[in-house]
């Protein structure tokens, strides 16, 4: 995936149960509406809202609000009013083209790296002249307002009890353009693998001990179809495909940079063997068709995520196929994974368990 390309989601019909934007989006709203702008560029920590709002209120404006994950970017079209002038659009990095007016509300529990990266991109794209309006749900916030001044000296401030609201107005293209992206090498039995991480991919900079555990309770065989169910950067997919060149690895993410990471590091490794595609839904379009999927789910979303990954590797397995991942908290694979699962096992590999199961050869 190219650092430009970028899926555009219409918005559909207006829904029922709206959510209200969240305190750093209202906030970021009112000081906002005071500011020109036609070109409006925007992220949200939300459903879209402050976006979606700034495109009612500039009758002939364009707005776009960008996300790098496809689950959210879904979300927020669903949630969205259909309008002319509003897009949402999902890509690994801030659509091209220029802007007049940037908006960039954040949480205060948000990554710090992919924040400075979101930042410098609003500010980058913005014509010389132009604002970045940006807010975060801590009133006692310092870290945003030193991110700010070191683009431009003059930051206008507007506190509010539950959240604080700064404007900058750009005076001069940046000097440099950081890169915050990162290339790093692991060894996995007798090959090097180089790895592309980026902010807001999981596990940005290392190799998580989490992946080298999972790595260590797996083999390929030739001619094996595996697919890697949230690959993030890549590692265990890329690694896999190096250890047979027969075998093909098909890797899955929601995340736009994490599907741009694994490209890249299939190029660099020129690995033929590898197929990354962005998804969120789980349907793959290939039921019954996998040996093996692999899976280091997170551990939020009380184990939701968790389970949206293994149904998803009970559809793509093969009868008999299985299913293998890496977990802290094997209590609840313990329970449920033999309600979807056969000759399930769990076991302690050093401060991880390793969890898995196989698909039933009946009723598939």
């Amino acid at each position: 995936m190219d650092r430009n390309t970028s899926l555009e989601m219409e918005p559909v019909s207006t829904p029922t149960n709206r959510l209200p934007a969240r305190i750093e989006e209202q906030r970021l709203i009112e000081i906002v509406s005071g500011l020109p702008g036609q070109r409006v560029g925007a992220v949200s920590t939300g459903r879209g809202q402050a976006a979606e709002q700034l495109a009612k209120d500039r009758t002939g404006s364009q707005v776009t609000c960008w996300y790098i994950d496809s689950f959210q970017a879904n979300l927020a079209t669903q949630h969205a009013e259909s309008l002319d002038n509003f897009r949402i659009s999902c890509a690994a990095d801030w659509p091209s083209g220029e802007c007049d007016l940037t908006v960039v509300p954040l949480g205060k529990g948000g990554e710090a790296e992919l924040s400075r990266d979101i930042l410098q991109s609003a500010y980058h794209n913005l014509v010389v002249g132009g604002y970045l309006v940006a807010s975060v749900d801590n009133p006692h916030d310092r870290w945003l307002h030193e991110q700010l001044k070191g683009y431009e000296k003059s930051v206008k401030v507007r506190p509010f009890p539950e959240a604080v609201v700064y404007f900058i107005q750009k005076t001069a293209p940046l000097k440099k353009v950081k890169d915050f992206s990162c290339l790093l090498s692991f060894r996995d039995c007798e090959a090097t693998i180089q790895l592309v991480t980026r902010p807001g991919v999981f596990s940005h900079r290392q190799l998580d001990n989490g992946t080298r555990q999972l790595l260590d309770a797996v083999d390929v065989f030739p001619e094996a179809q595996l697919v890697d169910i949230g690959c993030g950067s890549g590692a265990v997919a890329l690694a896999l495909a190096a250890r047979d060149p027969s075998a093909r690895i098909h890797a899955f993410d929601s995340n736009a940079r994490a599907v741009w990471c694994v490209e890249q590091g299939r190029v660099i490794n020129g690995f033929e063997n590898v197929e990354v595609g962005l998804n969120g839904t789980g349907e793959y379009g290939q039921e019954n068709q996998f040996d093996m999927a692999l899976a280091n789910p997170p551990y939020f979303a009380d184990f939701r995520i968790a389970r949206l990954f293994i149904e998803a590797a009970r559809r793509s397995l093969r009868p008999g196929g299985r299913l293998v991942l890496v977990t802290k908290q094997p209590r609840w694979y313990e329970e449920h994974l033999p309600e979807i699962l056969n000759e399930v096992e769990v076991f302690e590999s050093r401060r991880y368990f390793i969890a898995s199961g196989t698909k039933p050869t009946w009723n598939v």
